[in-house]
C-alpha cells in the first residue's frame, strides 16, 4: 500500500461524499453542504490532508470563515489533526484577513499600520456630523440611509465621482454623493476605515499594486471559503483575485440557508460558481448527523418549495423522533407563559437549560418571552442584545485606548476629550474641527498646537493639557515597560474616570463592574496571546468580534436569539414562537417572490437548528408594535405534511379562515370602575417553606404583591436566592 493510500485510510471513518471533498484538492471545487452535514468536520480533515500529503506548507493554506467563533474554532480543530506546524494556516474571517494585510501594505493607499477600524456606531458619528457640515436635514436624508447607500457603493466598488457622475440631476442623489466623498476624505485624515474599507481597499491594494497581488497569490496555494453562500460582490471580486493564478478554491456552503441579502449577500455567487470557474467539481453533502427524520422530512419538505436553488434532499440514519409540536395559544403572553412552563417541565424531567432554545423573526417578540422566563425563574440569555462593547463606559474606555493607538482618529478623540468633564465644550471643538478640515489636519494635530489659532485662545491651555496627556499615554504604550492591562489601568489612573462615573451615573456600580469586565478581558486577551498580545491586536480582535462570538455554550440557560444569529448553531430542543403569516413570512416579503424565497430560507435554518424536538408556535390574536393582529397560519407550516405534526392548544380561530376581530369598547369616563382583582397568589408567607418541581425545596425570605401576582423572594437548598412570580412559579407550600 502506497504512502497515499495509508493516509488516506485515517479518513475511512467519515462518508463517501465527505472522502471525496476531502480528496478533490486540485481546480475549483463546489461543497454543497447540507445542515447539520459535517461540513466543519470536511473543511479540517481537507486541510489536515493537504498538510499530511505535502500539497502544500501550512501557511499556504487560506481558511476564510464568517465569524471569529468559526475561525476561533476552525484553527483549534486545524491545530489538533493537521500535525506540526498547523496552527500556521490563515484560518480568519474577511475582514479580518483584509487587515492583517491592509496593517502590511496600508501604506501603498495612505494609511499607517496602525489604522483604526470603524464599528457602526463610529460611522455613524461621523455621518451625523458630516450631514451637520453639509447642512443636510436629517429628517429629508437620515444619516443610516446615507451609509446604507455608501455600503452598497462599496460593495459595488464605485467612488464618490462614481455615485457624482450617476447623481446627474438627481439632487438627493448629489447629496449622498457630496456626503460619501467628505466621508472618505474624513477616514483617511483620521487614519481610519470602516468594515466595508477592509474589503474594498484590499481589492483597490490588489488592482493598484501587482506585486502584492502576486505575492499572495503565491503565498496561497490553497484557498477555501465557508459559508459561501453568504458573500457579496466585493467578498466574491477579491477571492477570484487571490485564486485566479493556482485555481485550486473550495467553496463550502447551502444555497438553502443563504439568508443575508439584507446585508448585500448575493445568492448568485453560489448559484453561478461553474460558469464563473471553469471545469469545478460540485459534491453535495446529504447525509444529516444532527436532527430527527421527522424535523429534516419537514424542514425538505418547506424548502423544496423555492425556485431559485441547486436541489438537495437531506437524510439521516438518526431516529424518525417525535413529531413537531404545534401550539397555538390565545396571545402572545399565553405563547410565552407556554414556552416557560414547557422547559421547566424538561428540566424536571432531566433535562438542562442550556438544552433549549427560543429563535425569533424579530426582536420585538423577544419581550414578552423574556419576561415570561424572568418571572418563572428560568436563567437565559438574549444574543444579540446589548454587546457589551457597545456598552457606553466600555465605548469611552476602548476609545482611549483607540487614541493611544492612533491619536489621529477624530471621532474617538471627540468623543473622550470632554468625559470626564475638562470645561471642553462642543463649541470649542466644532471650531477645532473646522480649523482641522480647513488645513487638512486631524483634530489631535490641531489641539496639540491650539494656542497657535487665535480662536482657540479661551480654551487652548486646557486642549493642549488633554494633548499631553494622550502624548504620555503613548509614550507609555511605546516605551515596552507596560503590558495592556497596566496601560489600561494607567487611563483609568489619569483620568479618574471611575469618580466621574459615581459623580455622574445613577446605575455607577454597574458601570464600574464593566469597567473592570474590560480589565479581565484584556488579561485574559494577554494570557492567550502572548507576545502578540500588543494594543493594535486587542483593538482589531474587539473590533471585530459579534456579538455570536460570545455565545458560550457551556453555561445553563436557555439561549434566545432571531433566526439569523442561529445559523451555524444547535440545540436539543427548538421553539420558535410567531409563526403566522404577517409574523414570519414578514408582512413586506410576502408579496415579492424573492424575498419570500429568503424568509423560507430562514425558516429551514430555524427548522433544521433543532436535534431533538422542535416546537412552532402561534397566537390567535397578537399585539405586536402597539397593535392588535389576527394572522392567519404561516405557509410555512402549512408547507410541513399534517403526518409529521402534532397540534395542541385552541385551533379554532383558524377553521375555515374565519378571523374574528374583536373591536375595543369605547372609554366611557362616567362607567363604574370594577373592583380591582386580588392578587390570586397572596397565600404565600415569609417563613413558608415551599417546594418547586425544578429549584427543590426552598423558605419564602419575601411577598411583594404585585397587581394581581406576588413577588416572591425565595432561598432555595439547591439553587441559591432566586425571584419568582408567584402565578408562574406554581410551588407547593410544605409548611
Amino acid at each position: 500500500m502506497s504512502n497515499l493510500e495509508e493516509l488516506k485510510q485515517q479518513f475511512s471513518s467519515l462518508n463517501d461524499m465527505q472522502q471525496k471533498a476531502i480528496f478533490q484538492t486540485e481546480g475549483p471545487v463546489l461543497i454543497l453542504a447540507g445542515a447539520g452535514s459535517g461540513k466543519t468536520t470536511v473543511l479540517v480533515n481537507r486541510i489536515a490532508y493537504i498538510i499530511k500529503a505535502g500539497l502544500a506548507e501550512p501557511w499556504q493554506i487560506l481558511a476564510i470563515t464568517f465569524t471569529n467563533k468559526a475561525a476561533g474554532e476552525l484553527k483549534d480543530r486545524i491545530e489538533s489533526v493537521g500535525g506540526e506546524g498547523a496552527d500556521e494556516v490563515w484560518a480568519a474571517t474577511f475582514h479580518s484577513t483584509c487587515a492583517r494585510i491592509q496593517r502590511r501594505y496600508g501604506d501603498r493607499l495612505g494609511f499607517s499600520s496602525h489604522f483604526t477600524i470603524y464599528d457602526t456606531d463610529d460611522s455613524r458619528r461621523l455621518m451625523k456630523e458630516i450631514l451637520k457640515q453639509l447642512d443636510i436635514d436629517e429628517k429629508f436624508l437620515p444619516h443610516r440611509t446615507v451609509l446604507n447607500e455608501i455600503s452598497k457603493y462599496k460593495d459595488k466598488m464605485k467612488e464618490p465621482k462614481d455615485v457624482k457622475t450617476d447623481a446627474s440631476y438627481d439632487s438627493r442623489l448629489k447629496h449622498i454623493a457630496q456626503a460619501y466623498e467628505l466621508y472618505q476624505q474624513r477616514l483617511l485624515t483620521s487614519d481610519a476605515m470602516d468594515f466595508d474599507d477592509l474589503i474594498c481597499n484590499t481589492i483597490k491594494l490588489f488592482e493598484q499594486n501587482p506585486d502584492v497581488l502576486e505575492y499572495y497569490q503565491r503565498r496561497f496555494r490553497y484557498i477555501m471559503v465557508d459559508e459561501y453562500q453568504d458573500t457579496n460582490k466585493s467578498q466574491y471580486r477579491l477571492i477570484s483575485l487571490l485564486s485566479k493564478a493556482r485555481n485550486n478554491l473550495c467553496v463550502v456552503g447551502d444555497d438553502d440557508q443563504s439568508i443575508y441579502r439584507f446585508r448585500g449577500a448575493t445568492i448568485e455567487n453560489i448559484l453561478s460558481f461553474e460558469n464563473e470557474f471553469k471545469g469545478a467539481v460540485v459534491i453535495r453533502l446529504e447525509q444529516n448527523y444532527r436532527s430527527t427524520g421527522t424535523i429534516l422530512d419537514a424542514a425538505n419538505n418547506v424548502i423544496k418549495n423555492n425556485q431559485e436553488r441547486k436541489g438537495k434532499t437531506l437524510w439521516t440514519e438518526n431516529p424518525q423522533g417525535e413529531r413537531i409540536t404545534v401550539h397555538t395559544a390565545p396571545s402572545e403572553r399565553d405563547e410565552a407563559m407556554f414556552i416557560a412552563r414547557t422547559i421547566l417541565d424538561g428540566v424536571a424531567a432531566g433535562r438542562s437549560f442550556s438544552d433549549y432554545a427560543v429563535l425569533y423573526r424579530m426582536n420585538a417578540q423577544s419581550n414578552a418571552i423574556e419576561q415570561a422566563l424572568s418571572r418563572s425563574g428560568i436563567p437565559h440569555r438574549v444574543i444579540g442584545g446589548h454587546r457589551f462593547y457597545d456598552r457606553e463606559e466600555i465605548k469611552d474606555m476602548t476609545s482611549y485606548l483607540q487614541v493611544i493607538n492612533n491619536p489621529h482618529d477624530d471621532i474617538r478623540l471627540r468623543r473622550i476629550i470632554n468625559k470626564p468633564k475638562r470645561a471642553i465644550g462642543d463649541t470649542t471643538m466644532t471650531k477645532v474641527a473646522e480649523i482641522a478640515a480647513g488645513i487638512g489636519e486631524s483634530v489631535y494635530s490641531v489641539i496639540r498646537h491650539a494656542s497657535d489659532y487665535p480662536t482657540l485662545s479661551r480654551a487652548a491651555a486646557k486642549l493642549e493639557d488633554f494633548a499631553k496627556l494622550v502624548d504620555g499615554l503613548v509614550e507609555a504604550s511605546q516605551s515596552g515597560d507596560y503590558s495592556l492591562a497596566e496601560l489600561y489601568n494607567l487611563i483609568l489612573e489619569h483620568t479618574d474616570y471611575k469618580n466621574y462615573l459615581i459623580a455622574e451615573k445613577d446605575d455607577y456600580e454597574q458601570r464600574i463592574e464593566n469597567i473592570d469586565e474590560l480589565s479581565s478581558n484584556i488579561i485574559k486577551f494577554e494570557e492567550d496571546y502572548g507576545d502578540e498580545a500588543t494594543l493594535g491586536a486587542f483593538l482589531e480582535e474587539i473590533s471585530l468580534m459579534t456579538d455570536i462570538d460570545n455565545y458560550d455554550a457551556e453555561t445553563d440557560s436557555v439561549v434566545m436569539m432571531t433566526l439569523h444569529s442561529a445559523k451555524g448553531l444547535e440545540f436539543p430542543v427548538v421553539f420558535i414562537p410567531g409563526m403566522e403569516d404577517g409574523v414570519f413570512p414578514s408582512m413586506q416579503t410576502i408579496m415579492e417572490a424573492g424575498e419570500l424565497n429568503e424568509e423560507r430560507r430562514l425558516a429551514y435554518v430555524g427548522i433544521t437548528r433543532a436535534k431533538e424536538k422542535l416546537y412552532l408556535l402561534k397566537t390567535r390574536e397578537r399585539m405586536l408594535f402597539g397593535s392588535t393582529t389576527h394572522n392567519r397560519e404561516s405557509r410555512f407550516v402549512s408547507e410541513i405534511p399534517s403526518k409529521l405534526l402534532e397540534k395542541t392548544g385552541n385551533e379554532n380561530i383558524y377553521a375555515n379562515h374565519q378571523f374574528e376581530y374583536k373591536s375595543q369598547p369605547k372609554f366611557d369616563p362616567f362607567a363604574k370602575k370594577k373592583p380591582v382583582t386580588q392578587p390570586t397568589s397572596n397565600h404565600y408567607q415569609v417563613g413558608n417553606t415551599v417546594y418547586h418541581k425544578v429549584f427543590g425545596t426552598g423558605m419564602v425570605l419575601s411577598a411583594a404583591p404585585m397587581g394581581s401576582d406576588t413577588m416572591l423572594e425565595i432561598a432555595f437548598d439547591k439553587v441559591g436566592t432566586k425571584t419568582l412570580m408567584a402565578n408562574f412559579a406554581k410551588m407547593e407550600i410544605i409548611k
